[in-house]
């Protein structure tokens, strides 16, 4: 009489057979036990749930890779060949990052991995559970003598591409020689949006970002900025400071107690 469980090998080579099929029926044969109708249907289901998800984390880039007839040779093989290493429905966008960075095809746009992180960065900001702290904020403070806010659902971005205009429209074949610098940040209201920047903001948020007040900031920026006039920098760097404000990447000045 056999033992309880002596099936499990013929039951795991079951497995791996229908799922190989799964992954990639081009491939793998289906299952000669498992009807084609029923098997259609799991196919579908499969593939279907995995591209929905991509379609609407990387909605440009599906939309560039349809144009160039990649699209779903490129599901297809991250499905068959990548090894996710979370179950989780919401992170299947990063692990297809991942296989991007991984995966180096010739035929696939040099802006690709820049344009499908940019995307994945609006969705990680979408449904970050980080709140905004709006008890302990002053929205109209003085952002140069009091300390500023930094909102902390912004994320400060570098990329060879300027990935916010790329489209089906325009696609460049090399990089520009400026890189592209961004802030993305989630609103208030829950949208997300983005700033374009240059080195010098960039720097400023930074400094910002150790909990000072505009002035002093604009005091350290000035420090490593000799070159440039003292008034230039500091009226500057007010617009700049009531620009970030205004696309809420500052919040405003801490509120007193």
């Amino acid at each position: 009489m056999p033992q309880q469980g002596s099936n499990l090998p013929d039951f795991r080579a079951a497995q791996l057979e229908f799922s190989a099929h799964i992954r990639h029926p081009d491939i793998y044969p289906r299952p000669a036990d498992v009807e084609p109708r029923r098997m259609k249907i799991y196919l579908e289901l499969f593939y279907n749930n995995i591209e929905n998800f991509l379609a609407n984390a990387f909605p440009v880039a599906k939309k560039i890779l349809l144009e160039l007839e990649l699209w779903h040779d490129l599901v297809r093989e991250f499905v068959h060949r990548h090894a996710s290493t979370s179950p989780y429905f919401l992170q299947i966008s990063q692990e297809f990052l991942s296989f991007l960075d991984a995966r180096q095809r010739d035929d696939l746009p040099d802006f690709l991995l820049e344009l499908c992180h940019y995307e994945w960065v609006e969705l990680a900001l979408s449904v970050s559970e980080q709140e905004l702290p709006e008890q302990t904020v002053n929205l109209r403070g003085s952002l140069l003598e009091e300390t500023i806010v930094v909102s902390p659902l912004i994320w400060k971005l570098a990329y060879r591409y300027p990935v916010h205009q790329l489209g089906v429209g325009f696609q460049p074949v090399s990089a520009p020689d400026t890189p592209t610098q961004l802030v993305l940040n989630r609103r208030r209201d829950d949208s997300v949006g983005f700033l374009v920047v240059n080195s010098v903001t960039m720097r400023l948020l930074d400094l910002l970002e150790d909990s000072m007040t505009g002035a002093q900031a604009l005091t350290l920026l000035g420090d490593e900025l000799p070159e440039v006039n003292p008034d230039t920098l500091r009226a500057a760097g007010v617009e700049t400071l009531e620009l970030l404000r205004d696309a809420e990447i500052l919040l405003g000045t801490e509120a007193e107690n």
